[in-house]
């Protein structure tokens, strides 16, 4: 089984052989040919390439796409009224109190906006359905414009799919064969037309780049291969071709989906997840299982497909630091991306976090970055000397404010995922992956008061391990819009059989089997007159009436329920999954009791408060079963470098994870 992760900077690939060993190589990632590294990674991590292999795979490519405005000239075809719908969004402002607002451009200029003269009601009657002549006429202006892919979302087509289905007979006529035609009916068919628009819209902005990408693998690589989606699931490539915008998230997800299968055989249930790489930092809350919604957004364009629940800040290795006009320090969103890089690397990049680092004695310059990467320690302290210069101080305390101001973002980041949607944070283990994350984890439980970190065995590469943890899956809703009664509950059921037989024969349809399929389904239900809802299972196993769990749900997230009230089921949704192989967690069988010095490499020197102190430097690698680890110590290993800071222990458990705590009084 192989585990590949493109990344902006690396592109991590893991192998699990069949008797359980694993192996792991960093590669430099191909930003102007993608599909490159993955070949690459295929054949450096020694994969045969015949159908015995499995691979998935996880991609920024589509996300690329869209925050770099790259993807395809794009035409959106609407019902006659509606061509600005994706321009005039919501009122609602991210920044309340902002006196410069601004907005992402929309991503299909006005000139590519097409209506037709068609109508159906919120009921689903058809008013008014569009005549041939026009369909015709419609096919040959948009052939005759510079769009490269449609977007075609009617109103209410969710309700009545005809007018859609009929309009992209009509574009198929008259253009080339396989031109990338996305129907809302089919990407996103649920109420709200705004998000139901721009999600199509993505859709057919990123499919002509992915559909390239996924061809060329497909054609080159003779495993099979799965797509990691962004629901924490996987797909075909023939899957992701149709609906890009299913994978616009998938890196992240790999990363949570193995941050919780890793923390969960360690025991621990509970965690929230940091995902600290180049460009980012990811969170997630997993309260006991994955959490998941179906509201997301990417670049600033709502994005209305199942995803899991990440909350993402401009806060990674590369953000760059600076002095603002204020004379304020500052860092981030920017960053210096994987060229330049930080100063570090040599390419005239930086200041950057990943300086700071370096300059704080946390990152030894004299290691390889990734096995690979040779870092320049000098560059990186004349990159801090620059901003301390300007604020009067030392490149070192520059530095520790730099260190400093990325850990009060990520904090923030990680008190959305708890503290505001109800959760102590206390109450959790941090688990912190990425390149990143496990250089900045312990000073941020401590700012949060969370007791307990835990570092994966592999922490670099996470993300490509969880990818090889998941089932195949296939999300499918149908929006209901009734009134929460014992009658409908009892609709319910002939409801999700129809979505059930839909679901079936798109699995056929692609090559999987629809018999080994586990349906799983869930209904989006608000108080009426809400504009927000909450997802319940409907096979919780607590013995109560949806509606009662419902309320119980509410009262949990908003501290106030209100069963007297009427409730609406909004949106059915059903889950389709196909269990998949996955690698076990191997317990390792030596104990190698508390003593660490076998996997000492020598000393670092730390900048601190009160000045320079040294420590210990271990090879993470060489470390066993109950080694502990006392801070302050640097930890080094291929995928990433672990920092204890004073105050903390470690201990290695029996599945090679580091377990951080505070030291005892």
């Amino acid at each position: 089984m192989i585990g590949i992760d493109t990344g902006g900077t690396f592109t991590d690939v893991i192998r699990v052989d069949d008797d359980g060993s694993i192996r792991l190589i960093k590669i430099p990632s191909t930003p102007t040919d993608p599909a490159q590294s993955f070949l690459d990674g295929v054949r450096e991590i020694g994969g045969d390439g015949d159908h015995g292999d499995q691979v998935v795979h996880g991609s920024t490519v589509g996300t690329n796409a869209v925050l770099e405005r790259r993807g395809a000239g794009t035409a959106v075809i609407t019902t006659r009224g509606m061509a600005d719908v994706i321009e005039i969004g919501r009122q609602a402002r991210n920044d309340l109190y902002s006196l410069r607002v601004t907005r992402p451009v929309p991503l299909v200029s006005r000139e590519l906006r097409f209506e037709i003269d068609e109508r159906v009601t919120a009921e689903g009657e058809i008013l008014k359905a569009p005549s041939a002549a026009e369909l015709g006429a419609l096919a040959e202006l948009v052939a005759a414009s510079r769009a490269e892919t449609v977007a075609v979302a009617l109103l209410f087509s969710f309700l009545r799919p005809e007018h859609e289905q009929a309009v992209r007979e009509a574009l198929r006529r008259r253009l080339p064969a396989n031109f990338p035609i996305s129907l809302s009916s089919e990407v996103v068919p649920e109420f709200r037309e705004f998000e139901r628009t721009s999600t199509t819209v993505l859709n057919a902005y990123v499919a002509p780049v992915m559909q390239s990408y996924l061809s060329r693998i497909d054609e080159t690589v003779e495993s099979t291969v799965r797509i990691m989606s962004s629901n924490g699931g996987s797909m075909t490539i023939g899957q992701a071709s149709s609906f890009p915008v299913e994978t616009l998230l998938s890196g992240p997800a790999g990363g949570v989906v193995g941050a919780f299968e890793v923390a969960r055989a360690a025991g621990f249930d509970r965690i929230i997840t940091l995902d600290m790489g180049g460009t980012s930092t990811d969170v997630s809350l997993c309260d006991g299982e994955v959490q998941r919604t179906s509201e997301g957004s990417i670049g600033g364009y709502p994005l209305r497909v199942p995803i899991v629940d990440i909350h993402t800040v401009g806060a990674g290795g590369g953000s760059l630091a600076s002095v603002d006009a204020g004379g304020a320090l500052t860092v981030g969103p920017e960053s210096a991306g994987a060229d330049p890089g930080p100063a570090a690397y040599g390419r005239g990049g930086g200041p950057t976090v990943t300086d700071a680092n370096i300059v704080l004695g946390r990152l030894s310059a004299d290691r390889p970055l990734a096995g690979r990467m040779v870092l320049d320690g000098n560059a990186a302290l004349a990159a801090l000397g620059g901003v301390a210069q300007e604020l009067g101080i030392t490149p070192q305390q520059a530095a520790a404010g730099v260190a400093r101001i990325a850990n009060a973002n990520m904090e923030q980041a990680l008190r959305v995922v708890s503290l505001e949607q109800g959760h102590d944070p206390r109450d959790f283990t941090l688990v912190a992956f990425g390149g990143a994350g496990p250089l900045h984890a312990c000073e941020l439980a401590d700012g949060l008061g969370i007791g307990s970190v835990l570092i994966p065995r592999m922490p670099g590469a996470l993300s490509a391990w969880g990818m090889l943890s998941v089932d195949v899956t296939r999300d499918y809703s149908r929006t209901a819009m009734r009134e929460l009664s014992d009658t409908f509950e009892e609709e319910i059921a002939r409801l999700l059989g129809e979505i059930e037989q839909d679901a079936r024969r798109d699995l056929e349809a692609v090559g999987l089997s629809a018999a080994q399929a586990i349906f799983s389904a869930s209904a989006d239900i608000r108080y009426q007159g809400q504009g927000y809802e909450l997802s319940i299972p409907l096979d919780a196993p607590d013995g109560l009436a949806l509606e009662e769990r419902f309320h119980a749900a509410h009262l949990r997230r908003f501290d106030h329920s209100h069963p007297d009230w009427p409730t609406e089921v909004v949106t059915l949704r059903l889950r389709a999954a196909i269990p998949a192989r996955r690698p076990e967690v191997e317990v390792a069988d030596t104990d190698g009791g508390p003593d660490a010095s076998h996997a000492l490499l020598g000393e670092t020197t730390l900048m601190a408060d009160a000045g320079e102190a040294a420590a210990p430097l271990y090879d993470r690698d060489a470390l066993l079963v109950g080694n502990l680890i006392a801070g302050p110590a640097v930890l080094t290993q291929t995928d990433c470098t672990t920092f204890v800071p004073p105050g903390w222990v470690g201990r290695v458990d029996e599945y090679l994870n580091l377990i951080l705590e505070r030291a005892s009084a």
